[in-house]
């Protein structure tokens, strides 16, 4: 199997992404919040970054804020393409009221956009780690029962879902013996859009200051924190917005090349 040069790009930045989250506090040279320097200090071997608004190692930072930004992300994928997914492939099984009334709740949920609603729901709860990922996650999963559904309608009506009603299988047996095979290839290319939207929207968030909270560092935060050095010819709110850019082209180059290899529905067992 050759991997082409660009799936094996964006597999090595994402996979720096993700081990730097998992062993942050190892190879972070300074706590989160520990203040070693001045306001806004220039790169040096010292921090290699230089510092934040209040004198906190920038790279550290950085580090630290990867590690809660894709944990938050992760998890509210996970949670959405899980939820969604059931309940797609469910509504697409059983028809008749099930999936008119899944359908329509779900259009009533994406006829209001997502920031607005996440804005409303998070103005009014408290703004913890699990919290964030329960709205972002149910939030998103609206997205992903459209797809899930609209993929698993074409499947249901094949001849081997035919021979798995007609030989008594359940719902259960149809959704992840069935159907789930032969829609992986639109939802394993959509799980990469929907991991990048969840650290856009998780950066967002922390932007307007209802997402992760300090003391907490996330990239979205970092941002803000130092978005007004910009004024003043300081990059240090750029660094994060680029770390944001190369993680989200990174997985969709992988994203890219998933589909490739699966890029058509399989037919089944039938």
């Amino acid at each position: 199997m050759r991997i082409p040069i660009s799936a094996l790009i964006g597999m090595f930045f994402t996979a720096a992404f993700f081990l730097a989250a998992i062993f942050a506090p190892l190879i972070a040279p300074f706590g989160m919040a520990e203040i070693v320097g001045g306001v806004w200090d220039p790169a040096s071997g010292t921090h290699w970054f230089g510092t934040d608004a209040i004198g906190r190692d920038l790279l550290s930072r950085m580090i630290y804020g990867g590690q809660t930004t894709i944990f938050v992300a992760s998890a509210a994928t996970m949670l959405s393409f899980t939820l969604g997914s059931v309940l797609g492939f469910s509504a697409a099984v059983a028809g008749g009221w099930v999936d008119q009334g899944l359908s329509r709740m779900v259009d009533l949920v994406m006829a209001i956009p997502a920031l607005i609603l996440a804005l409303v729901i998070l103005s009014v709860l408290p703004v913890t780690l699990t919290v964030l990922i329960l709205v972002m996650g149910l939030l998103d999963a609206t997205r992903v029962f459209r797809l899930a559904r609209a993929v698993a309608v074409d499947i249901t009506v094949m001849d081997y879902v035919e021979a798995a009603r007609l030989r008594g299988e359940g719902w259960a047996w149809i959704i992840f013996r069935e159907i789930l095979p032969n829609a992986l290839s639109p939802l394993v290319a959509e799980l990469g859009l929907r991991f990048i939207f969840a650290v856009l929207f998780i950066s967002t968030l922390s932007f307007l200051g209802l997402g992760v909270q300090p003391p907490l560092a996330d990239w979205g935060g970092i941002v803000k924190e130092n978005s007004s050095g910009l004024v003043y010819g300081i990059p240090a709110a750029l660094i994060p917005a680029f770390a944001i850019a190369v993680l989200a082209i990174s997985v969709n180059m992988v994203a890219d090349w998933v589909l490739s290899r699966t890029t058509s529905l399989k037919g089944g067992r039938g």
